[in-house]
């Protein structure tokens, strides 16, 4: 969680910036981790707790992570896909109206002004061995939604009147890395958890970015 990216453009913001890089992330990785630190100290009560009642608390803490990034990883989604027929050249011109409305939503889904994105940084999570790891996967999901999926959908906002824009279309190609990455790290610290109480937890639920991107 501690890797670098540039910050992402406002889309209002057309003029060239100096240095853009680290800021955003620079921001939110601080923030996260003491969020996540909060959650592990809030929750970390001595527990004598059977294995089952772990694995009944470490499948709870997973579904309500996975449905409250849902809307998030919904949205990534929809805007890499229309931003792939805005490449091709597929959308009617009825379709490209709705598409800054659209984009508008799905940027709004991966912000802390999201309600669902709210509930997912204010998750408790047990204080058990297991429970630590998931604590470490709620800061990289919420990371990934709001540093690395939000920045991507602004890069799509951009693109979608500036196709050519060629810091969006560099950021963009950073976003992709980073959510890979930052998936990446959520996974890992879902498979420790899945080591300690020994069983497969729910299955991380985030959007798979796509392999090549359409302006390859």
């Amino acid at each position: 969680m501690t890797s670098t990216r540039p910050s992402p453009i406002a889309v209002a913001d057309m003029a060239p910036r100096k240095n853009p890089v680290y800021r955003r992330r620079a921001v939110l990785v601080p923030a996260v981790l003491t969020l996540v630190l909060a959650v592990v100290v809030l929750t970390d009560l001595p527990q004598d707790s059977s294995r089952s009642a772990q694995i009944n608390n470490d499948t709870s803490v997973m579904a309500q992570v996975n449905s409250d990034i849902g809307p998030c990883s919904y949205a990534l989604g929809e805007s890499f896909t229309i931003y792939r027929d805005l490449s091709s050249g597929t959308l009617s011109q009825s379709e490209e109206h709705q598409v800054p409305g659209l984009l508008t939503d799905d940027q709004a889904a991966c912000s802390f002004t999201d309600d669902s994105i709210y509930q997912l940084s204010t998750i408790s999570v047990p204080g058990s061995g297991s429970g630590r790891d998931l604590a470490q996967l709620v800061g990289s999901v919420t990371l990934w939604a709001t540093a690395d999926a939000l920045s991507a959908i602004e890069q799509i906002q951009l693109l979608d009147t500036h196709p050519s824009n060629r810091q969006a279309l560099k950021l963009l190609d950073v976003d992709e890395k980073m959510l890979g990455s930052d998936r990446g790290e959520a996974e890992a610290e879902l498979t420790a958890a899945d080591k300690l109480v020994q069983t497969r937890l729910p299955a991380l639920d985030l959007a798979q970015v796509p392999a090549s991107s359409p302006r390859a």
